[in-house]
């Protein structure tokens, strides 16, 4: 009986450790899944763009305009940061001063550009 609780007793700090390290892991695999990416959309078309929005890949769930009130002008372009990813891709949506969206998907987990270009397809509600 004796040798029983010293058993127990030994196995206790091996127990205590690995709930240490399953603890100190958890963060690692949470931001594992939410990756942090910058996208740097360019405009090398001959419209304006006065709202970027970023949405899942699979849904139309936008988020807030990440322009701010200001514009990206034929020949500039603006670096959207911090941008978080739960998935692999990042839907980034603009809209032109005509009231056209245009949209791609953006790989995450590091620096990504999109450019538009005149070719870049519209939707325009037609």
């Amino acid at each position: 009986m004796k040798d029983s609780r010293v058993k127990r007793v030994a196995r206790r700090p091996f127990a205590l450790m690995a709930a240490l390290c399953v603890l100190a892991a958890l963060p690692l695999l949470s931001s594992a899944r939410a990756r942090s990416n910058s996208i740097n959309v360019v405009n090398s078309s001959t419209r304006q763009i006065v709202h970027v929005y970023l949405s899942p890949v699979d849904t139309d769930n936008w988020g807030g305009d990440q322009l701010n009130g200001t514009a990206i002008a034929p020949g500039q372009s603006f670096n959207v940061e911090d941008v978080t990813c739960s998935q692999a891709q990042v839907k980034v949506v603009a809209e032109d001063g005509d009231g056209c969206f245009l949209s791609a998907p953006v790989n995450c987990g590091g620096a990504a550009t999109w450019t538009i270009t005149n070719d870049t397809v519209a939707d325009c509600g037609l």
